[in-house]
Parts: structure tokens; C-alpha cells; sequence
């Protein structure tokens, strides 16, 4: 089907072309906005008169002279120094919400001009240690871009950077080997929550007989080394924590309703091999040099507390490797094995100067330019109610799965105070609570912008009432409602109809849904997207109170309006799978 034309295009066009008309040598752009003196305001002819040296009053009016209404635009005023006001016909907006209405996969969003392929770097666990609320933000984050990007048509490929190397594995390996049979279970399935349980245990054990035993301690370092060395029985042994944490890993990210694919899983240990030409491409290039042993690249602006100039170390003087040399092994991997255009890291803002300087590294080597670019959209940090980092009483970081837990718990609670009311099951109750839960503790975190921290506050998630993920989806569930008592009425657009104040607001903002998809996928802003949605949600109860659907005035009328919530539910439907949130029919 071919992509629907927006209001704001339409309007935008007819403008340029009076523009055009009236100065034929001008840059015609109207600078066309939404307005709530009319439905849109246009305010680029005071520019425009500044450069041919007119009086922008009387070029507005020669320019509104120009301008053809009936069709589209209904009126046009000028306004002040020379402000355009516009004014669009009903039958605009109705032929627009049908036109919308028709395009049942896509709501008339169009696929971006020019695709290309993104990687996203997100939720990315340690193996062998719990997740906790500091893992929520990455996997929120990005799988809503994942899910945005993709809809506007960008090839996405999907990376979550696991810690799964490092010297703690000889340790958990050297005690697993001296111990056997402690990760063993059989054939038989285990829960994720089982399998953290067994990798807690043992690396308690593990960590209490390395501290006590020097003989352990030089065992477990020398199991390092085979680690490294790709020793068989060695890698096999840590190939076990890592398919155990994996275990664990997938339960949480269903709770979460997220799918994370396990080719999508490539870790620290995914670069190993790459990591020994990474420092040579550097230090043969120049841009790292060895000091104090060490292999490492400088910059001019970034100084520590004694004024002397902080490296990014690529190689340790022992000749182990860090952080750097792993993160630019994967920018390699993915510029020029993926063929990337785009690599978007969603990381902690506690990272940001690490990335600073690996992405400056990855550019002065070449593998960053103008045409492949690298961004860390750095994210802030959760907050208790006390605005302080989100703790336990005992002060230490809440584990992801109770807070997930808690969150099901009470919107199961409030889903069931209404359960009778709408006829809900037991079986609907427990699915609906579920969404509810997980979707608010999603829509707190994405209302934000990433880069702000915000305060977790379970009893206002869960609220019907305020800017929520239960306030929409309470919306969506009462248009539903009302299709479903519709009886043989069937949504049908009426262009002919007089549009009451209600309806032109919630079809104008209909319309806005493609601008919004696209500026929120374009600019790395989920926020932009949910703000768009609680806005909707806002003007279908204005439309409510205002504006009757099964007792409309005449058959004519009730059709028209049944659309205008159809397409708000579908565009509510849509936008929250974007985010990656549920919608219930009932709720």
C-alpha cells in the first residue's frame, strides 16, 4: 500500500508553492509547525522578508493571496508581524484518519528514504552473577529501539555484549574441576532462578577457598591462562557457566517480555580471537604506543588529577588485555563483517568517558568516518523514592527478578479490583496482571529521557490515572469495549461530516503518529514516543466526554466516530508494541 501523506506534508507543500510564487529566488520553507492558535502555524516569511528586505505583514498577505483553499486548507489568517495561521477542512481530516485507517499494518507511517544497518549494543549481563535493577535500563532501552528502528525499515542487528571472560573464570573453573558434579542436573530442565542459585553457591564457595588458600589462588591463575590459551578441558568447564547463566539470562528476559536469541548473544570471549591484530593494527598505525610496558593511546583533552594526560590502556604491561581491546575488536567485527553504518552502545552514563575514547581510538584508525558512526546513548540511574540509587535495606542493589515480581504483584492487584466489572477469568486476571506489571515498570523507565535518572515508584506505575502504561492501556481496553457493543455499526469514514472540536483534536494528532515514529527512531528517543501516546490517550477522554459514539446522532455520525477510536486503538496498539508493552483487550 502506498505510504499515506500526512496533513502537515500537504499543507507544507501548498505553502511552499505560494511561497515559491511570490518570491521565485527565496529558499521556500514555511517553517510549518503545529499551533494552538489554529492547526498549524507557518512562520518563515519574517525570514524570508528580512532577506529581500519586504515588510513581512504585506508579503504574508500577498502570499495567503496565493494560497488555494476548499480542499485541504479551509482558512488561512495573518497573524502579528506576519505569521501564517492555517486552518484544515474536516474532509481533510477524515479522508487523512480513512486513508490511516486502510493501512492496517503500518497506520500510513512510511519506511525511511535511505535504510541502512544498525547494531545495537544492549542488555548485557555478567555470567555466573545475578542481574539486578542496574540491568533494567539497557534491555528497556534497547529493545524499544530495536523495535523502533526496525518498523521505519533499518536493518538492526542486535548485540548483547555479555561479561563472560576475565580472571574470576579460573577461579569458578579450578573450583569446579576440584569439585565435580556441583553444576550437574542431570537431563532434566531447571528454572533460570535454579540455575543462578547453583552459580551463587559455587562462586561463594569458590571466592571464600580462594581468599583462604594461597595453593588455590596460584591453581585458579594458572587456570587463567589455559582459559586464554583455549585449553580443552578448561574451555569446556567454562562453556558450563556459561550455558547455566544463560539459563538464567532467558527466564528474567521473559519475564521481562522481551525475546533475546542466543546467536545475538556474543560476549566479551565472541573477540578473543581478534584481539592480538587489534593492538598490532593500532601500534603499526601509530595510534597507540607502548609506555611503561604498556600499549596505549593518549589524548590531548582528557587529563587526570595531576594534570597528565589519561590513557586508554589497549594492553596491559603484562601483556593481558582490557576492556578497550575487546570493545575495539567488536567495533571491527561489526563495521566491517556486519557492515554497519550505525553502532548504537546503550550503556551506563558511568561509561561515557570510556567510550569517549574508544570511539576517538576506533576513528583514528579509520574504522569510524563520516560513513559509519558510533554512539553511546548514555543512560542514567535508577532512584528510590528517597532520590537516592535504588538499594535494599541492607544496602545492596535490588535483584532484577524480585522487582519484576513485585511489579506482576501489584498490577495483578489492581487488575482484579475491576476483574468482575469486565468479566474477566482468573486465567485473564493473572495474563492481564502480568502485562500490566511489566509494561508499567517498562513505561516509567521510557517516559524518561535516557539520560536523566528517575525514581522507580511501583505505586504510581501502576495507576489508571496520570501519565502511565496502565492509564493507555485502560484506553485501548474501553475502545474495545465499545467495538464490541457497536453491534453491526462498523467503523466507516464519513468525509461529508461536520467535525465537532473533540474529534478535529484527536484526528489532527492522529496524523502526527508517522512524524513521531520517525523523529523518536531518528533521534534514539523513546521518550518522544511515549509522550506522543499519553498525549492520544489524553485526547480520546476529552473526545468521550464530548463526543457520544453508540448514541451518536445519526448512523452517518456514529460510523465516522467508530473509525476515529478504531484507528486511536490501533495507533495505541501499535505505538506500545514499539515500546515493547502489551495492550489487553480487557482490562
Amino acid at each position: 500500500m502506498a505510504p499515506v501523506t500526512s496533513l502537515t506534508d500537504l499543507v507544507h507543500q501548498r505553502l511552499a508553492n505560494a511561497l515559491t510564487a511570490t518570491l521565485p529566488e527565496a529558499d521556500a520553507d514555511p517553517l510549518l509547525r503545529r499551533s494552538d492558535r489554529a492547526d498549524f502555524q507557518a512562520n518563515g516569511i519574517l525570514a524570508l522578508a528580512k532577506k529581500a528586505k519586504a515588510n513581512p505583514r504585506e508579503l504574508a498577505t500577498q502570499v495567503v493571496a496565493r494560497i488555494t483553499t476548499g480542499e485541504v486548507i479551509q482558512d488561512v489568517e495573518v497573524s502579528g508581524p506576519g505569521f501564517l495561521n492555517i486552518t484544515i477542512t474536516d474532509r481533510a481530516i477524515t479522508e487523512n484518519l480513512a486513508a490511516r485507517y486502510a493501512d492496517e499494518a503500518r497506520l500510513g507511517v512510511p519506511l525511511a528514504e535511505h535504510p541502512g544497518t544498525t547494531v545495537i549494543d544492549y542488555a548485557q549481563p555478567n555470567v555466573a552473577k545475578e542481574m539486578h535493577v542496574g540491568h533494567l535500563r539497557s534491555a528497556v532501552i534497547g529493545d524499544a529501539l530495536v523495535q523502533l528502528l526496525e518498523f521505519t525499515g533499518e536493518s538492526v542487528v542486535r548485540r548483547h555484549h555479555i561479561g563472560d571472560w576475565g580472571t574470576q573464570f579460573g577461579m569458578l573453573i579450578q573450583y569446579l574441576d576440584e569439585h565435580p558434579g556441583e553444576l550437574d542436573h542431570g537431563d532434566g530442565e531447571i528454572s533460570g532462578e535454579e540455575a543462578m542459585s547453583n552459580l551463587d553457591r559455587l562462586y561463594k564457595a569458590a571466592r571464600k577457598l580462594f581468599d583462604s588458600d594461597e595453593e588455590f589462588k596460584t591453581r585458579a591463575r594458572r587456570r587463567v591462562v589455559d582459559l586464554q590459551a583455549g585449553e580443552p578441558k578448561t574451555l569446556a568447564a567454562w562453556q558450563k557457566f556459561v550455558d547455566e547463566s544463560k539459563i538464567y539470562f532467558f527466564s528474567v528476559f521473559e519475564k521481562l517480555d522481551m525475546e533475546i536469541r542466543d546467536p545475538d548473544i556474543v560476549g566479551e570471549s565472541g573477540y578473543n580471537d581478534m584481539l592480538d591484530e587489534t593492538c598490532r593494527l593500532l601500534e603499526e598505525s601509530g595510534v597507540a604506543e607502548i609506555s611503561d610496558g604498556a600499549l596505549c593511546v593518549f589524548f590531548d583533552d582528557i587529563k587526570g588529577p595531576d594534570g597528565n594526560r589519561t590513557p586508554l590502556i589497549v594492553r596491559k604491561s603484562d601483556g593481558g588485555y582490557g576492556y578497550a581491546a575487546t570493545d575495539l575488536s567488536a567495533i571491527r567485527d561489526r563495521v566491517f563483517n556486519l557492515k554497519a553504518n550505525s553502532l548504537l552502545y546503550v550503556v551506563d552514563v558511568r561509561q561515557s568517558l570510556h567510550f569517549k575514547m574508544v570511539f576517538e581510538t576506533a576513528r583514528r584508525a579509520g574504522w569510524l568516518n563520516d560513513d559509519v558512526t558510533a554512539f553511546q546513548l548514555a543512560f542514567g540511574t535508577i532512584l528510590g523514592k528517597d532520590g537516592k540509587p535504588f538499594k535494599t535495606r541492607e544496602g545492596v542493589s535490588v535483584k532484577l527478578e524480585d522487582l519484576l515480581d513485585e511489579a506482576v504483584q501489584r498490577a495483578t492487584a489492581v487488575v482484579r479490583e475491576k476483574a468482575e466489572k469486565v468479566g474477566l477469568s482468573e486465567q485473564e486476571i493473572v495474563e492481564n496482571g502480568r502485562y500490566v506489571g511489566i509494561g508499567a515498570v517498562k513505561y516509567a523507565d521510557l517516559s524518561t529521557s535516557a539520560v536523566r535518572d528517575y525514581k522507580f515508584d511501583l505505586d504510581q506505575m501502576v495507576s489508571l490515572s496520570g501519565d502511565t502504561s496502565v492509564y493507555l492501556q485502560y484506553a485501548y481496553a474501553r475502545i474495545q469495549s465499545i467495538l464490541r457493543k457497536a453491534g453491526e455499526a462498523r467503523p466507516l469514514a464519513h468525509p461529508e461530516l461536520e467535525l465537532a472540536p473533540a474529534e478535529r483534536a484527536l484526528g489532527l494528532h492522529l496524523d502526527q503518529f508517522s512524524e513521531v515514529v520517525a523523529d523518536s527512531a531518528k533521534e534514539y528517543a523513546p521518550h518522544k514516543l511515549t509522550a506522543y501516546l499519553y498525549q492520544l490517550a489524553s485526547r480520546l477522554t476529552t473526545f468521550y466526554d464530548q463526543c457520544p459514539v453508540l448514541q451518536a446522532d445519526t448512523r452517518e455520525q456514529k460510523e465516522n466516530r467508530l473509525l476515529l477510536v478504531d484507528l486511536t486503538a490501533r495507533t495505541l496498539h501499535r505505538g506500545m508494541a514499539l515500546l515493547g508493552i502489551r495492550t489487553p483487550e480487557k482490562l
